[in-house]
């Protein structure tokens, strides 16, 4: 065999050996490197689990009444894992008929009166039930009803325990996770409608165009951003949807700026130039070849608005300025429970604020783990 074909054959081998690696896509190659960041993936994960939980909703919660609002006074600050017997008594009521996708969504009310039962004791046809006080003895009122309106006796837990009006907390958490997602997520999508035209159109038309917009983003950007959000939330109005806006209108700005200073890095690239040469449109231009370029930067710059968002939800709720009662929400958990952080319900206030800091934690170590993985000199 001639030198020629060995050296032929060699290259055909190292051909077929670096196959694979060509073949790969520079999203795999950064999903390869996103794997191998532990936390970064453990992030992801619980972000997926909250957000399945805020999507099942009153599926799952223990209270599946709308906004988890069913007040028991004499079950207020139970610890957690108490177990309470209760009976349900037919009120007359017809059962209320509707689709499980509404129920997901809105809840349901009871189709019984439940009453937290210390004991039932079978008179005849009747049944007297001791309603539940809390209180050693227990000395509770006694409520007699025929026994066959006695729709089901059962016991429940209560995981984390009641707050101070005897509501269950995992069920006012798990919706509450709804409100801090449904904002991040508004708050965010808005940000970046604004933040990525206003930075493109800055960075690449330049001139007049990009001292406006520049001195409009110092504008804003030099005032506190809590501030902003208040004044905003007064001239709205306090309320659901009131928060998604407040907060989105003012996260726009550093996305504005990421966006300007990645678009004046490359709008000079060939292919940009060869895209003005073609005739095509600036808009075109912007949004078909130049952002496709910067997205890392724009996902990780999101991820951080996103745990933004949620904190700043929370801020606004624990004023009383954000998500307003009986809506459940985590700044609101924690507002109305901060006073029992010295006695022996503390958990009340520490639950929801572990779960924000979940949350928020969870966020930012996934926007590290994506800008490592999206960085080429790794």
């Amino acid at each position: 065999m001639t030198l020629q074909a060995l050296f032929s054959r060699a290259h055909r081998r190292f051909l077929r050996r670096e196959a694979p690696a060509r073949s790969t896509s520079l999203s795999g190659m950064a999903w390869q490197r996103f794997r191998r960041n532990g936390l970064s993936v453990a992030s992801l994960v619980v972000i997926g689990l909250f957000t399945l939980t805020a999507l099942l909703g009153y599926l799952i919660t223990p209270d599946p009444t709308p906004y988890c609002n069913q007040q028991y006074l004499e079950l207020a600050t139970l610890k957690p894992f108490s177990r309470i017997q209760f009976t349900y008594v037919d009120d007359g009521q017809p059962p209320v008929q509707q689709s499980w996708l509404r129920t997901m969504l809105s809840g349901r009310p009871l189709d019984a009166t439940a009453i937290p039962t210390y004991s039932v004791t079978t008179v005849g046809d009747s049944v007297d039930i001791e309603a539940y006080t809390g209180s050693v003895p227990n000395n509770g009122p006694v409520r007699r009803v025929a026994a066959s309106q006695i729709v089901q006796q059962r016991t429940r837990t209560f995981p984390f325990g009641t707050d101070g009006y005897g509501r269950d907390v995992l069920s006012m958490i798990v919706i509450g996770s709804r409100v801090s997602l449904s904002v991040g997520f508004i708050a965010v999508l808005i940000a970046l409608l604004i933040g990525i035209t206003l930075g493109a159109l800055a960075a690449y038309y330049g001139g007049w165009v990009d001292n406006l917009i520049t001195w409009f983003i110092n504008v804003v950007w030099s005032i506190p951003t809590v501030l902003l959000v208040i004044a905003i939330t007064f001239a709205l109005g306090k309320g659901f949807w009131q928060v998604f806006i407040a907060v989105g209108l003012t996260m726009w700005v550093d996305i504005a700026r990421v966006v300007r200073g990645q678009v004046y890095s490359i709008k000079e690239k060939e292919y940009v130039e060869a895209a003005r040469a073609l005739g095509i449109s600036p808009f075109r231009t912007i949004f078909r070849h130049i952002l496709p370029n910067i997205s890392g930067a724009v996902i990780v710059v999101a991820a951080a608005n996103f745990a933004s968002a949620i904190l700043l939800e929370a801020g606004l709720s624990f004023l009383g300025i954000g998500v307003q009662p009986p809506m459940p929400s985590w700044g609101s958990m924690v507002k109305e429970n901060y006073s029992y952080i010295l006695l022996d319900s503390a958990y009340l206030p520490l639950l929801p604020g572990a779960a924000i800091m979940l949350l928020v934690l969870a966020f930012m170590l996934l926007g590290n783990g994506v800008r490592d993985a999206l960085d080429i000199k790794n």
